[in-house]
């Protein structure tokens, strides 16, 4: 399920909690109040509030007679103002991310300048795929993924492996680069264990 309203840097509009409440009607059939404002995240009186103004402008129904039995459905308008919320929802992700390819895709040009013309990427999360995408645009190889978390190892990230990062000892890179903003230091030392004082540890953030 799409959940757009789990978010850490964007601060919550009036059309993103309406979008949220209306995707949780319509992926979850029988749907009540209660797992409404459990989904979204929102407080039981915003939802009641919201299921108010919902339902007058005719964009839900409401069946049942009582609290426990009430349920919400998707009017013929309601699945129309999904459709349309998710479209804008879709393209602003979509501007978003391009402006994160543009960023990264600048930084990793530098390595490029450096001389350095095959990596390991160090962190398979979602700045990983970013990062992977940019790579995969630039003249640079990408010699494997790996990560410390041997949950992921072993899974397919783009057409590579994730891999441990025993791997490191193993394959010849110019240079690892952590694709984590957060504890860099602390990953920075983790990876010297692993690799050569000639393989450059590349941090995104000091590019």
């Amino acid at each position: 399920m799409i959940q757009p309203f789990n978010a850490e840097f964007f601060a919550p509009t009036k059309k993103l909690r309406r979008l949220s409440i209306l995707l949780s009607i319509h992926n979850i059939s029988e749907i009540s109040q209660h797992q409404i404002g459990r989904i979204t995240h929102l407080s039981s009186s915003m939802v009641n509030n919201y299921i108010k103004e919902l339902r007058k402008d005719g964009t839900i129904s409401v069946g049942g007679n009582t609290n426990r039995t009430r349920r919400y459905h998707l009017t013929a308008k309601g699945r129309d103002e999904l459709l349309s919320l998710l479209l804008s929802y879709s393209a602003e992700i979509i501007r978003l991310y391009g402006g994160a390819k543009g960023e990264i895709g600048r930084r990793l040009q530098q390595i490029r300048s450096d001389g350095i013309r095959t990596v390991a990427l160090f962190g398979a999360a979602y700045t990983a795929e970013v990062v992977y995408a940019v790579i995969k645009e630039l003249p640079i190889e990408v010699a494997a993924v790996v990560d410390s978390d041997p949950k992921k190892q072993g899974k397919p990230f783009g057409d590579l492996i994730i891999q441990p990062p025993d791997i490191l000892k193993k394959i010849n890179v110019d240079a690892v680069v952590i694709t984590s903003f957060g504890k860099q230091e602390e990953i920075h030392d983790f990876i010297r264990r692993f690799v050569d004082e000639k393989i450059k540890v590349v941090k995104l953030s000091n590019l």
